[in-house]
């Protein structure tokens, strides 16, 4: 199967995780989008959905299920959404989507994170993938100035005009290379206490419960 096809596969999967009658939460990005169209197919089962984007907002709308917003809900059983990269204690990057700091809004609402993702993305160390920041724009020269003596380049996304991308939030977001994350939580704690930074994309302290792994050979589930 291609990467596309292992998608569909653990999105479908992961419906067995969706509570009959509940509100869920759902994440952003392609194998989302996956489970959005999995999700359409059995919405008569859930109340709705909190979405971390305006993009997988739009598409839950057009598959006629109900979006609530977060100030609309006090818990979430389960928050589904993918990975950039998976390591084997349930650490993960996340924000190659630009949703990050939506995304933990949302994954500290829920009892439960079910990560989906191909196998390709089951890593043994963080940090071969670039470590999103969103930070406000005043301090991003500052934030990369503070990645450099860590080790790492830290360069602005930009978006197909070349111009600096902007998350749902509104705010440019850096992007880390060359950094070795051999304790998640302690470098996702530090970096979100430099003055600027909204959040990184670390996600350790609200890492997956569980991981619904996409193989040739069939769905793997890694529990953490």
């Amino acid at each position: 199967m291609n990467a596309d096809e292992l998608k569909a596969q653990v999105a479908r999967a992961a419906l067995a995780h969706v509570p009959e009658g509940a509100v869920i939460g759902v994440g952003t990005g392609s194998t989302v989008n996956h489970f959005i169209d999995a999700l359409a197919t059995v919405a008569g089962r859930i109340a709705g959905a909190v979405s971390s984007s305006e993009a997988s907002s739009e598409r839950l709308r057009r598959h006629g299920i109900t979006v609530f917003e977060t100030t609309a809900v006090e818990r979430l059983p389960v928050y589904v959404d993918g990975a950039d990269e998976i390591d084997a204690r349930g650490y993960m990057i996340k924000g190659g989507g630009a949703a990050l700091t939506r995304e933990k809004i949302v994954a500290d609402l829920a009892d439960r994170f079910v990560c989906i993702a191909d196998h390709s993305k089951l890593v043994d160390v963080l940090g071969r993938y670039p470590l999103p920041v969103e930070v406000i724009a005043m301090a991003a020269p500052q934030v990369a100035r503070r990645f450099a003596e860590q080790g790492g380049t830290a360069t602005l996304r930009r978006n197909g005009e070349g111009l600096p991308l902007l998350t749902d939030n509104g705010h440019p977001i850096l992007d880390v290379r060359g950094l070795v994350i051999a304790d998640p939580p302690r470098l996702e704690e530090e970096i979100n206490q430099w003055p600027g930074v909204v959040t990184c994309g670390i996600f350790a302290r609200h890492k997956a419960s569980l991981c619904l792994l996409g193989t040739p050979e069939g769905v793997r589930t890694l529990t953490f």
